[in-house]
């Protein structure tokens, strides 16, 4: 089981080094809910515009400031979305996990978030969320260890030739940060497009 102290460090080395680790959900009634971490993003405020510019503004950044190794929600679009803090208490630091490929529970999952195809349960930050069940006000700010809801690594490190590395999903400013970690080949990866490729294509059309 992973433990704060791991976190304590550059959230760009932490996001490579989760992909492929198992989440796993223990529900207050005893149900066991896991998923492999198929893609995550870094954001590591003091060098990255994102936590800065727009909608991700000085405040909200704040909030990821907390010790190393503890459980945050992002909002977005009303949605929260699952991450884990980084670096030291006083630094805005985190990892953002995106998508997950279920392992046990999927019918409990399917309960919480009912879908026409099992490939869209959970191949979203906010999908995966409510496919666990987790209620943000009684995980956020839980250590990364709790027994409610918890990282176990692989037995070894994903390959560099298993890893797609791109830039993140959604944002205007630092764009072109390759901090987005893919398990190459997954059909659980979230289908929305880095916000690189959409820039180059909106030049194309311009």
């Amino acid at each position: 089981m992973l433990r704060p102290p791991f976190f304590d460090r550059d959230p760009v080395k932490v996001a490579r080094e989760i992909l492929g680790a198992t989440l796993v959900r223990l529900t207050p009634d005893g149900h066991r809910l896991t998923g492999r971490i198929v893609e995550v993003e870094a954001y590591d405020c003091p060098r990255d515009p994102a936590c800065t510019a727009g909608r991700f503004h000085a405040a909200r950044s704040a909030e990821m400031a907390i010790a190393p190794g503890h459980w945050l929600f992002w909002m977005a679009h009303g949605h929260p979305l699952l991450q884990v803090s980084c670096r030291e208490a006083g630094v805005a630091a985190s990892v953002l996990i995106r998508a997950l490929e279920p392992l046990e529970g999927l019918p409990l999952m399917l309960e919480h978030r009912p879908v026409t195809r099992e490939r869209d349960l959970t191949n979203g930050p906010a999908k995966l969320v409510y496919a666990l069940g987790l209620n943000p006000a009684s995980i956020a700010h839980r250590p990364v260890n709790s027994p409610e809801l918890h990282l176990l690594l692989p037995p070894g490190a994903l390959p560099d030739d298993q890893v797609a590395v791109t830039a993140r999903i959604g944002i205007a400013e630092g764009r072109t940060h390759p901090w987005r970690f893919v398990l190459k080949g997954s059909p659980w990866v979230s289908p929305a497009a880095p916000s690189m490729d959409l820039a180059q294509r909106e030049n194309i059309q311009d």
